[in-house]
Order: structure tokens, then C-alpha cells, then sequence
């Protein structure tokens, strides 16, 4: 019997009204997305892909306009109105700004503690203990307790965001973008400790990000989105060694590399034009206005994720397990 996945997507469609109720804006049209239990998923894609739209929904924070989202096998929006703090229990949420997302008037030890409130987990001193083991966890000094976030720098800022995140013991993390509001020197600190807590506590951890040398240095899993869809997807390793989409090889093509030699012979792939209008995508493939494969069939039908060569899938009309366009 196959193992129920962390996070099952089906046919999932976040539409928003158009700028003065015209049109209709499709952020979000027809994702079906599963990731395993205990796996690093990353998501990524251009500006504007839906990834973030996407997180939100999994979580709730988006109202969804069609499809369904199950956590554990679970509906997510039965279980959320039904027992809202048993799925906060399990599932938890770490935003793109940590400033923005931590009260300014409370202290860390006060944001880290207020979930366990909530809960009524516990007596006072054994919420201390367990501020001071979550602290610990993500490498804080206890003499941060009684800060305030806009004392704190921005790497601090995100390891107490992270801290809350972790103070109910969840199962899942979804994460937005949360190394894009860093300076660089500190993004390697908390891709280091994100790879930390995923081994030492087995979590499930969906990772939103548009640099994919990060996403291909620590997650395992990865879905590649372009204009509300699912472009590719698959086990990151062979995935990044071999994409099948022409959009995964135009974005790997961009990630440059350490190595001067490599970095030398990189074959650089431009793309013409933006990406359309999520509000007027083309018809058929939403790629083929910018694909430098494309033919007649592309702008006239939408391709089915289809099995492709590294063993995951694409929405590719010439990708098949045999060979893939290349650009």
C-alpha cells in the first residue's frame, strides 16, 4: 500500500478579480502537486509564477477557488474548521520577512512562548525549558530573550521566526521565500540550519525560493512553475542534471557556477519577451510565446504532465522517457 503523501495538491485554481473587476487574474490554475513525508520540496520560478500563491493556499492563508488540498490525507479546510489548532499543531508557517512577521512590542521570549499559551502546553517553567531547548535548536544566545526584533539582525530576526514556527512541534513547515529578505553572508547560516532540523527532526519542509543553486544545494524534491502551472517536476538531483522542460533549462542555464572553468564554458540561454499576463495567458502551452522550440501544436494545446527521462515529469508536448527538446 502506497504511503499517504505529507501534502497532496489536486486540481488546485486561485483566481483574483482583474484591476477594475475586469478579467479575471489566474495566479494559481490547475496545480496537482504530492510531496512525501520527510522530504525538502522546493518550489521555484520567476516572479509571478504562483509559487507564493500556492503556499498560501496549502496553508489556508489563501482562499482557494477550486481543487483540494490534504495534509496527511487529510482535507486541509475540514480539518482547519474543525480543529483549527490541532492542524496548527502539525502544520506551521515561516514568512519572507521576519520583521513583519514578529510583533515589535514583544520581546523573543514572548513570541516564542505565546503559541504554548495558546495551546496551554504546559506550566510556566516548563514553557521556559521549552523556549530555552527551541533557542538552542535554531543556535540563539539566551541573551536574546529579552530583545526586541528590531534590535536583532535580520539573520536573528528569522532564526526566532523559525524558533515559533518549531515551538508546537509540527510535523510540516512552509516556507516563503525565507532567505530573500537576507544579506548573503547570512542566507548560508540558515540554509545550514533548515538542513539541520530537517535531519535531526524528520521534517517536511516546502521551501518557496527563486534561487535554485539553493534549492538544488538542500532540497530533495523540486517543482518548477511557470505562469500559474506546473512546468516540471521530479527528484531535484537528476532533475537539475537533465531538465525536460525548455523553462527548467533556460532558469538552470541562468544559475552561475564557483567554479571559473565551468563557469567559462556555461552556455547561457536568453529569453525573449516577459512572461504574459496571468490574467491573459496564451493559449495552449503558457511557455510557447517565449519557447525557442516551440511549434504549431504548442500554441494550440495544453501538454499533460508526462513521465520524462530523469524520472519525474513535464508539461512538455515533445518531452517523453526517450529525449526532450533541448535549447
Amino acid at each position: 500500500m502506497a504511503e499517504t503523501p505529507a501534502i497532496e495538491v489536486r486540481g488546485l485554481k486561485v483566481h483574483f478579480p482583474g484591476r477594475a473587476g475586469r478579467g479575471v487574474v489566474r495566479a494559481v490554475d490547475g496545480v496537482d502537486l504530492s510531496i512525501r513525508r520527510g522530504t525538502f520540496h522546493g518550489v521555484v520560478g520567476e516572479s509571478g509564477c504562483g509559487k507564493t500563491t500556492l503556499a498560501r493556499a496549502i496553508i489556508g492563508l489563501q482562499k482557494v477557488t477550486e481543487g483540494q488540498v490534504l495534509i496527511e490525507g487529510r482535507d486541509r479546510a475540514e480539518w482547519q474548521r474543525d480543529d483549527r489548532k490541532g492542524f496548527s499543531r502539525a502544520v506551521q508557517f515561516v514568512f519572507q520577512d521576519p520583521l513583519g512577521s514578529l510583533s515589535r512590542r514583544q520581546t523573543v521570549l514572548q513570541s516564542i512562548e505565546e503559541p504554548l499559551q495558546i495551546h496551554g502546553a504546559g506550566s510556566r517553567d516548563e514553557r521556559m525549558r521549552r523556549v530555552e531547548e527551541l533557542l538552542d535548536l535554531v543556535a540563539l544566545p539566551a541573551t536574546v530573550l529579552h530583545r526586541l526584533p528590531r534590535s536583532l539582525s535580520g539573520g536573528q530576526r528569522q532564526r526566532v521566526s523559525i524558533a515559533r514556527a518549531l515551538a508546537l512541534q509540527p510535523s510540516m513547515l512552509i516556507c516563503d521565500e525565507p532567505l530573500s529578505a537576507l544579506d548573503v553572508s547570512i542566507r548560508a547560516q540558515i540554509v545550514n540550519l533548515f538542513k539541520s532540523l530537517q535531519e535531526r527532526l524528520g521534517l517536511t519542509i516546502v521551501l518557496i525560493a527563486h534561487d535554485l543553486a539553493i534549492v538544488r544545494e538542500i532540497c530533495s524534491t523540486v517543482t518548477v512553475m511557470y505562469l500559474g502551472k506546473v512546468a516540471e517536476a521530479g527528484e531535484a538531483r537528476p532533475l537539475f542534471h537533465d531538465p525536460s522542460h525548455p523553462y527548467s533549462q533556460a532558469l538552470l542555464a541562468a544559475v552561475p557556477s564557483p567554479d571559473p572553468r565551468i563557469e567559462a564554458e556555461r552556455r547561457r540561454v536568453i529569453l525573449a519577451g516577459d512572461p504574459p499576463s496571468p490574467s491573459a495567458p496564451p493559449p495552449g502551452c503558457r511557455f510557447s510565446t517565449r519557447c525557442p522550440v516551440a511549434r504549431d501544436i504548442c500554441g494550440r494545446e495544453e501538454p499533460a504532465l508526462r513521465a520524462v527521462s530523469h524520472g519525474g515529469l513535464a508539461a512538455c508536448h515533445f518531452a517523453d522517457p526517450e529525449g526532450h527538446p533541448h535549447v
